[in-house]
């Protein structure tokens, strides 16, 4: 799931959805063979279209919101920082609560209107109708208040898509990180609002041939060890550990960038030791300042020396990347059209593979 990328209505106040549905409700009149005709007609039509208008709502709510329930993937982990799944969670089951409420409520009430022939209790009903509808919505008046404040604090979790191999550059700040993502780069980087840094995330794109990538500087996150860090900066860390394919970790051996390379050094252990199952590329910067004979690999961002044979590297190991998800996905997929296949599963069953 790459953020919220797609259509999330806007969540309305309690006040404000009541108003909607009031408004709505108080421009109906009906016509009928008599009065009570009429006044019988305009009452279903009244409670018809305030109902209607609340429950329709609240599921537009309940429907068009992320599901949070995969364990292990990015945007949950992000999302648990942001606004707390648990709490999420209960706030969409409140408000399927009211909008299946509201829609038992409206059918009761429509089928004592109709069954009435009495004017006062068909304006009894209706009016009860209005102060039922108002308490049920005012008891999710909160949960609203949540999930107004959810959506635009999930709006601002930066598009990224866990299913595109991914390669997370780590580092100091100024060891030439952002000058590195924008040279790899096949246009400029983005630098999308983040939760947890000041600086917001760097989003570039590479492509290789067919293949597309994304490269990540995360400014804020993994400059510091993790026994440093806040621990909401600490849950990121570990969110990031469901997006990182490939680590690109860069050491400045000049010091230029105002950190000792034994600290720098230090980090990468860190680095090492938080991200056990990823490849971790290790390469010195600026070697226009300073290049060592180390065996490491080197680059300069500003002159290019080194470039080809870091992307070399870096597209080499996302490769793997690719080719291992891709094959995750046919298996996936695989898997999903033998559930919706029982058909399939009865030929398989007899198939001559299986007389033997």
């Amino acid at each position: 799931m790459a953020g919220m990328d797609y259509k999330v209505p806007t969540v309305l106040s309690a006040e404000e959805l009541m108003e909607k549905a009031f408004h709505r409700a108080s421009k109906i009149t009906k016509n009928g063979t008599n009065a009570l005709d009429s006044r019988k007609k305009t009452a279903l039509a009244k409670v018809t279209a305030a109902g209607d208008i609340v429950v329709t709502t609240l599921r537009s709510y309940v429907d068009r919101f992320p599901r949070m329930d995969k364990a292990d993937d990015f945007f949950p982990e992000l999302a648990d920082i942001v606004i707390g799944i648990d709490r999420y969670k209960k706030a969409l089951g409140a408000v399927n609560w009211c909008s299946s409420n509201a829609e038992k409520l409206k059918n009761g009430c429509l089928r004592d209107i109709r069954k009435t022939k009495d004017p006062e209790i068909i304006e009894a009903v209706r009016k009860s109708f209005y102060g039922r509808l108002n308490s049920y919505v005012d008891r999710i008046s909160d949960d609203l208040l949540f999930l107004q404040d959810a959506r635009e604090k999930l709006k601002r979790i930066p598009a990224i898509d866990p299913k595109v191999p991914t390669l997370v550059v780590a580092g100091f700040p100024n060891v030439g990180k952002s000058n590195l993502v924008t040279v790899l780069s096949s246009a400029a980087p983005e630098i999308a609002p983040y939760p947890f840094t000041t600086k917001g995330v760097i989003v570039g794109h590479m492509g290789d041939d067919y293949r597309k990538y994304q490269i990540i500087d995360t400014p804020g996150l993994l400059d510091r060890t993790f026994d440093e860090r806040n621990d909401i900066e600490k849950q990121a860390v570990l969110a990031l550990r469901y997006l990182t394919d490939v680590m690109l970790f860069v050491v400045d051996p000049s010091e230029t960038c105002g950190f000792a390379l034994d600290v720098q050094e230090k980090l990468l252990k860190n680095i090492e030791d938080g991200f056990p199952d990823v490849p971790i590329i290790v390469a010195e910067s600026k070697s226009d300042i300073l290049k060592r004979d180390n065996g490491r690999m080197s680059f300069s961002a500003q002159t290019g020396d080194g470039m080809d044979a870091l992307r070399e590297a870096v597209v080499k190991e996302l490769r793997e990347v690719f080719r291992r998800k891709a094959v995750e996905a046919d298996l996936e997929e695989s898997a999903r059209c033998r559930k919706r296949s029982p058909r399939a599963r009865r030929w398989r069953s007899t198939s001559p593979s299986s007389w033997a």
